[in-house]
């Protein structure tokens, strides 16, 4: 079942119900998009770029990232089960893809970032088959060779953290010449999972204020987090007062 807020169309799924959702994807072997969307890119999509809405409409799978979406879906009537965010699934996807031979290919962030993140995940996971690396700061000229190497590697999950909304344009212009692949944008996951990045204490994510803590981490991204109020303005107007 989908939600539509502000002209996207959501599915309303619970995490173990998207990792279903996504096996049953990558079994049927075609070219597959999944976006988790979060409330900097609905609000651009909707104010200032709607060839952004319609990558989302063209996803395959679209999920609640983050407490502004959850609680946007709950002013539209629409509420969703929970939040099913890009770093969350992707590390949740890691045992599912041991356990059925999934190739797994990580492409984004700084020079060896990619990498530690990699030979983490397979420190966590034996078994995990890592199809190949690459990083993010690759110039236009050098992205024919870059989709090149990941169509020889052939993985079944592509993760691509180039940052939203340069990533979901990315997989949309290069996925059908990958070949059969799930490919989802994960920002800023392979940082974490590198341990450059230090993700908001537990507590934080459960008290829904994870947004907090990457800002008290990281000050610079408080222009970021202005879009939040006017997220919420928007959703409000509309859903509330039925400003059209």
């Amino acid at each position: 079942m989908k939600a539509k807020l502000l002209g996207a169309d959501i599915d309303r799924l619970t995490m173990d119900q998207a990792i279903k959702a996504i096996t049953a994807l990558v079994r049927v072997g075609k070219p597959c998009r999944v976006i988790t969307l979060n409330p900097e890119y609905l609000y651009q999509a909707v104010t200032a770029d709607s060839s952004l809405l319609e990558l989302v409409r063209k996803a395959d799978l679209v999920t609640a990232d983050g407490e502004g979406i959850v609680w946007a879906g709950r002013v539209a009537g629409t509420p969703f089960p929970e939040r099913v965010t890009g770093i969350d699934l992707m590390l949740r996807l890691m045992p599912k893809a041991t356990a059925e031979g999934w190739r797994v290919y990580l492409l984004g962030s700084a020079p060896g970032v990619a990498e530690e993140a990699a030979e983490n995940l397979r420190r966590m996971h034996p078994g995990l088959q890592m199809a190949g690396t690459h990083h993010g700061y690759f110039q236009p000229a050098e992205e024919a060779a870059v989709v090149a190497e990941i169509k020889q590697a052939v993985p079944q999950l592509l993760f691509v953290a180039l940052g939203a909304p340069k990533q979901e344009i990315w997989i949309d212009k290069y996925i059908d010449e990958i070949g059969p692949v799930m490919a989802m944008g994960v920002g800023g996951s392979l940082d974490v999972i590198a341990g450059r990045v230090t993700r908001a204490p537990r507590w934080m994510q459960r008290l829904k204020i994870e947004w907090l803590g990457r800002l008290v981490m990281a000050p610079s991204r408080w222009r970021r987090m202005m879009v939040l109020p006017k997220f919420a303005w928007l959703v409000f107007k509309k859903y509330r007062l039925n400003w059209h």
